[in-house]
């Protein structure tokens, strides 16, 4: 790296701090700040996390426990892997266009981001029910209990760790794609700071920086969280399988 391009790397760094620092971007009345920004990115992100929780969490376990639609649960990921992450956001955007009573703003951006945390929460939540021991299970039933006491206090506190793993992953993966509709929305959190760098060229780098670096930073605060969240839901028995389900489920997303 010569003088100059090292020059102007300490130069965007400096002017990213100056940026990050300045008061009014931590200002919380203003709805161009830090803290602002940062609550709309969280509202969206956990609305649909909730929303696909809500949709594919009963119908997984439903269809696992009564050993169904082993055929869907594929397909289901499948697609998932396959659909663009801003063609869903756009789809919905112009969706939202056409019928004018929901908004274009927060709803297009839940709909598309609900839609891309479907995938890895049904699977995961399908595929721990159905890898539940069957002797536990029968040996269950064969003490008297009814499908609905099976599936509550045998299949679904032994399957915990893996469905919580898969709502980690979505979750996070919802929180870093949310900036995304910064572009074709007003909302989108933290990625308004992005794209409105952008649209400044040159002078608007330190935004773009700052921006990316915030989101990075929510990002990984978002996970540790739903971390913390484990451990207090999780009963300790489990804790040791929850790890072992986390690691080989962020190795399937990264595949």
């Amino acid at each position: 790296m010569g003088a100059a391009e090292d020059g102007a790397v300490r130069q965007l760094a400096g002017d990213t701090l100056t940026w990050l620092t300045d008061p009014g971007r931590w200002d919380v009345t203003s709805v161009a700040g830090i803290p602002f920004r940062t609550l709309q990115h969280l509202g969206v992100s956990v609305s649909a996390i909730l929303l696909a929780c809500v949709l594919a969490v009963p119908l997984a376990l439903h269809l696992a426990h009564r050993r169904r639609a082993e055929a869907l649960a594929s397909s289901v990921v499948n697609i998932g892997r396959a659909i663009p992450s801003f063609g869903l956001i756009v789809l919905f955007w112009l969706l939202a266009t056409r019928t004018g009573w929901v908004g274009t703003q927060f709803w297009p951006l839940v709909l598309a981001l609900t839609a891309l945390a479907l995938p890895p929460v049904f699977t995961n939540t399908y595929t721990a029910v159905r890898e539940v021991d069957a002797a536990t299970v029968e040996a269950a039933r064969g003490m008297g209990y009814t499908e609905a006491q099976v599936l509550r206090r045998i299949e679904l506190p032994l399957a915990s760790p893996v469905i919580l793993a898969g709502i980690r992953i979505a979750f996070v993966q919802v929180v870093a794609t949310t900036a995304i509709g910064a572009i074709v929305t007003n909302g989108g959190g933290l990625g308004r700071y992005v794209v409105d760098g952008f649209a400044r060229g040159v002078a608007g780098r330190p935004t773009v920086l700052a921006g990316a670096l915030l989101l990075a930073t929510l990002t990984l605060l978002a996970d540790g969280a739903f971390g913390l969240v484990e451990r207090l839901l999780l009963p300790d028995g489990v804790r040791d399988d929850a790890r072992r389900a986390d690691v080989a489920n962020r190795v399937g997303a990264a595949g």
